[in-house]
C-alpha cells in the first residue's frame, strides 16, 4: 500500500508546492518538517514488541496515531514520502560511532538514506532518525571535507580508508563542544527492506540491545534538543548550553512524554522500572 502523502505532510506541518520537479528545497524542508514533527522512541521494543515497518503499519503508527519511533521507522516513512515526491532514494546502512571506545567495531545498526534529485548528479544524505543532538536537521550533500551548516548544527563528511580495492568509508561529524566528533561510519553499498527487516527484529528483540532496558525519547526543536534517557531529562540548546533533572517515577515520565513529546500512551501503560 502507498503512503497516504496527505496525511505524513499534515502530520509534519509542511505546505509547500509539491506540483514542481522534486528539488534540493523540497527535500530539505519535508526533512526538517519531519524531524521536527515526529519524535524518536523505543517504546516498542521496551514494551515486548518488534515494530512493523509496513507502510500501512508506520502511518498507522506515526502519522495517524501520533508517536514517534526508531530509525529504521522514520526513516523507511521517509522513503514511501520522498519517493511519492518523485525523489530516488536508496538505503544504506551505518556502524554508530557516538559512545564507542576508539578502535571498537560495532555492527550497522543504522538506517540512513542517500536521495537523488532528477537531472542532478549530487547526491544528498538524508537521516531523520538518528536521535541524537549529533543529528541532520536538513540533508546535505555527500561531498567529503566540506562543511554544512544546516540551520544552527554544523556537519561534515570525510572518508576512512577500507582494504586496498574496495570503497573507501565515509565518516558521518557533527561539531559538538568545540569539536568535530564522529557520529557513524557507512558505505555505499544499497540495502533493502529485507535486510533492514533483519536488523530491526535484532535491534528490538536481542536481549543485550539497549533499546530492550532503556527508555530513549528524543525530539528535535530548531533551537534545542530534548531526550529523554531513562528518568533523565536533558535539554540541549544551540549554543551548547544544557539542563538536566531526574523525573520522580513512571508516572511523571508518561506525563512527559505527553507533554513534551506529543506521545501519549493507551491508559493502563505500565513502563518497565
Amino acid at each position: 500500500m502507498a503512503l497516504d502523502l496527505d496525511a505524513y505532510l499534515t502530520r509534519i506541518g509542511w505546505t509547500g508546492d509539491r506540483r514542481p520537479a522534486p528539488t534540493v528545497e523540497t527535500l530539505r524542508a519535508v526533512h526538517r518538517a519531519h524531524l521536527t514533527s515526529i519524535p524518536f522512541e523505543n517504546l516498542d521494543p521496551l514494551l515486548g514488541s518488534a515494530p512493523s515497518l509496513a507502510v500501512p503499519d508506520l502511518e498507522a503508527k506515526l502519522v495517524r496515531g501520533r508517536r514517534g519511533g526508531y530509525c529504521y521507522e522514520h526513516n523507511t516513512l521517509l522513503t514511501a514520502a520522498l519517493t511519492a515526491l518523485g525523489f530516488r532514494v536508496t538505503g544504506l546502512t551505518a556502524r554508530v560511532r557516538v559512545g564507542a571506545a576508539p578502535g571498537t567495531v560495532r555492527p550497522r545498526t543504522h538506517m540512513l538514506l542517500l536521495v537523488g534529485i532528477p537531472g542532478k548528479e549530487r547526491r544528498y544524505v538524508a537521516d531523520v532518525g538518528f536521535g541524537s543532538v549529533g543529528s541532520l536537521l536538513e540533508a546535505v550533500p555527500l561531498v567529503a571535507d566540506t562543511e554544512f551548516r544546516d540551520g544552527p548544527r554544523r556537519h561534515r563528511y570525510v572518508r576512512e580508508p577500507y582494504p586496498e580495492g574496495l570503497e573507501d568509508l565515509w565518516v558521518f561529524q557533527a561539531f559538538l563542544d568545540g569539536s568535530w566528533q564522529d557520529q557513524y561510519a557507512f558505505t555505499r553499498e544499497p540495502f533493502e527492506a529485507s535486510d533492514y527487516g533483519v536488523i530491526n527484529w535484532h535491534v528490538a528483540t536481542n536481549p543485550r540491545s539497549p533499546f530492550q532496558h532503556t527508555l530513549h525519547v528524543q525530539r528535535t526543536a530548531l533551537d534545542r534538543h530534548l531526550l529523554l534517557s531513562g528518568r533523565t531529562l536533558v535539554e540541549t540548546y544551540s549554543d551548547g548550553s544544557r539542563k538536566e533533572r531526574e523525573l520522580s517515577d513512571n508516572d511523571e515520565v508518561l506525563r512527559v512524554l505527553a507533554a513534551d513529546f506529543g506521545i501519549e500512551l493507551p491508559p493502563g501503560t505500565a513502563l518497565p522500572d
